[in-house]
C-alpha cells in the first residue's frame, strides 16, 4: 500500500474523535438492496470502525480488516462482540470464505485498482452485494471556504483526493460506480446520496483536517503551520456539508 494510505495510524485516536460517524440510513439502504437476510459481512479498510458499528447494530457479524495496527487497536475499543477485527490489507486477503456482503467506507480508493474488482468478486457469494460509501466534509460557506483555501495554498494547492478513474465531480455516476458499471463482475449498479450536515467548532474542524491524508503527508512543522493559518481565518463555528455517496452492486453469477 502507498505511504499515504498507511499514514493514518499515527493519528488513530484523532481519527476516531474528529471524523464523523455514519447514519443508520446507510445500513438500511444496503440491507434493503440485498433483498435477503445478511448475517455476515467483510469490511475493507475498517479504520476505527465507524461504519463497522452501523452494520453491527443491525445484527450483521462483521469481519473488519484493517492494515494499520494502531487503527485496529482503536477499532477494538469501540466495536461490539459481533465484530471480528483482522489485521490485513485488502491485497493480502485470499479467497476462501465468501460473504453475502463486502463493504468499504472511505477506504476503497486506497486499494489496488488493477485487481480490485476480481478480488472483491472472489470474496462474494454469487448474487452477493458490494457496497462502498464516502464523501468529503466541505465548508458550507463559500467565503469561509475561500479564506481557508488561501490560508492553505502556500502548503497545499488542494486537500482532496480525485476519483481514481478520472471521473469528474459533475458526472451523474460518480466513482466507484463508474468502474462498477464497466466491470464484468458486477451488475445492478445503484448510486444513492445520503445528506449529512455537521457543525464543528473551529478547533474541531482543524482537528478533522489533521486526520486528512494531504495534511498527514506534510512534515510536522509545515502541518502545524498550515493548521494554525487555517485556524486564524475561521469563525468560532463552521457549518459543513458531508453528503455520503453510496454505491451498491450485485455480484454477477
Amino acid at each position: 500500500m502507498s505511504q499515504r494510505a498507511l499514514s493514518f495510524g499515527t493519528i488513530a485516536e484523532a481519527y476516531e474523535r474528529y471524523r464523523p460517524g455514519y447514519p443508520d440510513e446507510l445500513a438500511r439502504l444496503v440491507l434493503e438492496y440485498a433483498g435477503r437476510p445478511v448475517t455476515t459481512a467483510l469490511e475493507i479498510g475498517a479504520g476505527t470502525g465507524k461504519a463497522t458499528r452501523v452494520l453491527a447494530r443491525h445484527g450483521v457479524a462483521v469481519t473488519a480488516t484493517e492494515p494499520d495496527p494502531a487503527m485496529l487497536a482503536e477499532l477494538r475499543k469501540h466495536v461490539p462482540a459481533n465484530v471480528t477485527p483482522v489485521r490485513a490489507a485488502f491485497e493480502e486477503l485470499r479467497p476462501g470464505a465468501t460473504y453475502p456482503l463486502v463493504f468499504a467506507a472511505a477506504a476503497l480508493h486506497w486499494t489496488d485498482r488493477r485487481e480490485r474488482w476480481a478480488r472483491i468478486a472472489a470474496l462474494l457469494e454469487p448474487g452477493g452485494v458490494f457496497a462502498s460509501c464516502g464523501g468529503p466534509l466541505l465548508l458550507a460557506d463559500p467565503a469561509v471556504a475561500a479564506a481557508v483555501a488561501a490560508a492553505r495554498e502556500p502548503y497545499l494547492a488542494d486537500d482532496t483526493i480525485p476519483a481514481p478513474d478520472g471521473t469528474p465531480p459533475e458526472a451523474a455516476m460518480q466513482w466507484p460506480g463508474s468502474e462498477l458499471e464497466r466491470s464484468e463482475w458486477f451488475g445492478d449498479v445503484e448510486q444513492h446520496v445520503i445528506e449529512r450536515r455537521v457543525e464543528l467548532s473551529a478547533r474541531d474542524y482543524a482537528g478533522h483536517l489533521s486526520t486528512v491524508s494531504a495534511y498527514l503527508m506534510l512534515p510536522d512543522e509545515q502541518r502545524e503551520q498550515v493548521l494554525a493559518r487555517i485556524l486564524d481565518v475561521l469563525p468560532a463555528t463552521v457549518e459543513m456539508t458531508g453528503d455520503l455517496i453510496l454505491h451498491l452492486a450485485r455480484r454477477v453469477p
